[in-house]
């Protein structure tokens, strides 16, 4: 029986981490094969089919990740999915490799989508679609199924992306940009009361986080519109915090920023809206056609579907997205603290009212040490530092996974920074 508990790099093998489940493991792997005839009848069936679970646990080499996206995950959900990753839940299979229309994956999305109403209170008059193409695609989708090719639709623009959008859109509708912060380099959200609506527009467009330029609504716009329609891009700040989802008829989001890896768009649509899209829209873009088929009109993003389900699942056990957005005004408190504070060595060009709790931009004041500033972060295990491409500078992203800790080490290092470079 002494093979059985040997550590060597043979029993090693049926104790590896990717091999938690004796269903999956096979006596005519190539590995076992390749060994000695001796060696491998030595090998007890004890050991095959009985060993002590595997823990993992939190490696030491993990970098505290600022990414904008795709952006750092709860540790917590990234061992989870390790542990399930080659055999989910007993069935003998990885998640990834299972039907869509199998038992085991009807309950995850079942139960992503149940965790997301609860987290954001969405009623059955919406329906909650997971899809693909990210929110870049719903820049089309958006006016294919809410607007004729006639039909006005009035565009806020305070970034980057909402400038993207409204572009997109006049390709599909009678797109009217209403309010544009572009020629103030996006830093300011106007006064609701100072933008004139079109009474007739089909619906208003926002984008509810700018993840370049870091602007975020607090509250939300009234639509003058007729239907009362509003349509948000929520991608950099979905589940940051709660919201009244009735306010909206139509909610979209990229996954990748807050909730999941890249690969799935997540449409929350009043069920109203859906039922009358363009005749020039295309399938996968048409909500009705994912809504009559519960999201598996064709094979979903199955993995990424079920990370955001064990994300949802983590929300809601951390206290539900009340709990949440405390941890993050506490952790863009702190990092805005030091900008301010920095005597004009750091600045964040954003006006204060509107300064985003997901996305940090800044500059030094000394430009030329942008760079430095990045390199030596890096070395410290801060990543991914380094401001969008199109406006430069310096962008933390604090999303949810990020923990305090990450927040308090940027703040020490760029108080040291300051320090060496009077």
């Amino acid at each position: 029986m002494a093979a059985a508990t040997s550590s060597s790099a043979n029993s090693l093998l049926l104790h590896h981490p990717l091999h938690p489940s004796p269903k999956r493991i096979s006596l005519f792997s190539p590995k076992l094969i390749s060994l000695h005839p001796k060696r491998l009848a030595s090998i007890s069936c004890a050991a095959v089919t009985s060993h002590p679970p595997v823990s993992p646990s939190i490696s030491s080499d993990r970098v505290f990740n600022f990414a904008a996206g795709p952006a750092t995950l709860p540790e917590s959900v990234l061992l989870k999915a390790q542990s399930e990753l080659y055999n989910y839940r007993g069935s003998g299979m990885s998640i990834m490799e299972m039907s869509h229309r199998g038992k085991e994956f009807d309950g995850v999305i079942k139960k992503a989508e149940s965790d997301l109403r609860t987290l954001l209170g969405i009623s059955d008059d919406y329906a909650v679609l997971f899809l693909q193409g990210g929110a870049t695609t719903q820049f089309a989708a958006v006016p294919l199924n809410l607007c004729k090719p006639e039909d006005a639709a009035d565009y806020i623009v305070t970034g980057s992306w909402g400038d993207k959008a409204f572009k997109e859109g006049q390709k599909y509708c009678k797109a009217n940009l209403i309010w544009s912060g572009k020629a103030e380099k996006y830093t300011k959200i106007p006064p609701f009361d100072s933008v004139e609506q079109n009474p007739d527009a089909r619906f208003l467009h926002i984008c509810g986080n700018e993840t370049i330029h870091g602007v975020e609504f607090k509250d939300y716009p009234v639509p003058k519109n007729k239907d009362a329609i509003l349509v948000a891009d929520m991608s950099s700040n979905f589940c940051s915090k709660p919201v009244d989802v009735s306010k909206f008829g139509v909610i979209y989001a990229g996954a990748q920023k807050n909730v999941g890896p890249s690969g799935v768009t997540i449409v929350i649509v009043r069920k109203d809206l859906i039922g009358n899209a363009q005749p020039i829209t295309p399938v996968m873009l048409d909500y009705k056609i994912h809504a009559d088929s519960a999201s598996l009109y064709n094979t979903p993003p199955c993995f990424a579907i079920y990370i955001c389900a064990l994300v949802f699942e983590d929300l809601l056990e951390q206290g539900g997205l009340a709990e949440i957005e405390k941890k993050n005004l506490k952790k863009a408190g702190i990092l805005y603290d030091a900008i301010d504070g920095s005597g004009g060595f750091y600045v964040c060009p954003v006006e204060r009212s509107v300064r985003s709790l997901m996305n940090v931009p800044f500059t030094l004041q000394k430009s030329e040490l942008e760079k430095k500033f990045i390199e030596e972060a890096a070395k410290e295990n801060m990543l991914q530092l380094k401001g969008h491409r199109s406006v430069g500078g310096v962008r933390a992203s604090i999303y949810n996974a990020m923990p305090f800790a990450g927040v308090e080490k940027l703040v020490a290092f760029m108080k040291d920074f300051q320090a060496r470079h009077p």
